[in-house]
């Protein structure tokens, strides 16, 4: 006898996802850094992107051209912290651990950011991120750990809060 609740967890919709990218990306926040947010459709992705790489987000291995570590740490901390969404977008999660590897120097005119859940028990899930130049070559990785909440977020859809 086969019990139709014991399959996998439905998907958010593709709605639900665009709601919470929308609105982060309109947080003060990300606007400030320059960043966006993104859940391509078909895709069991998170997608981040710094699209014009500013003076700013540059001084990495103490050149004018790559950009620093704290950027890309920060990069990898919201791909792998908002992964939670790709479960449950209305739960508040957090990320508990990461994980970076630093390749190679990101340079150019943009990067992205792609991060992918791995597994995930109940409270935890584990996912792995990338960071592309704006060649496409891969010149980091991270590796986090997530802690999903049963409490929604404050706002009712999403962790932005400014």
């Amino acid at each position: 006898m086969s019990d139709s609740s014991s399959g996998p967890p439905a998907r958010p919709t593709q709605a639900a996802l665009d709601r919470y990218a929308e609105l982060f990306n309109q947080s003060l926040t990300l606007r400030h850094f320059g960043a966006r947010l993104s859940f391509p459709e078909g895709h069991n992705k998170v997608v981040v992107t710094l699209p014009e790489l500013r003076p700013e987000h540059r001084g990495g291995v103490g050149s004018a051209l790559a950009v620093n570590g704290g950027i890309l740490a920060a990069l990898f901390d919201l791909a792998i912290g908002t992964s939670g969404a790709l479960v449950d977008p209305s739960r508040r999660c957090a990320t508990v651990q990461l994980s970076m590897s630093f390749e190679r120097p990101v340079t150019g005119d943009r990067l992205r950011v792609e991060s992918e859940i791995d597994s995930q028990g109940l409270t935890l899930l584990f996912a792995t991120a990338r960071v592309y130049d704006g060649q496409d070559r891969v010149c980091g990785r991270c590796q986090g750990v997530v802690r999903l909440s049963n409490l929604p977020w404050a706002s009712g859809e999403s962790p932005a809060t400014n």
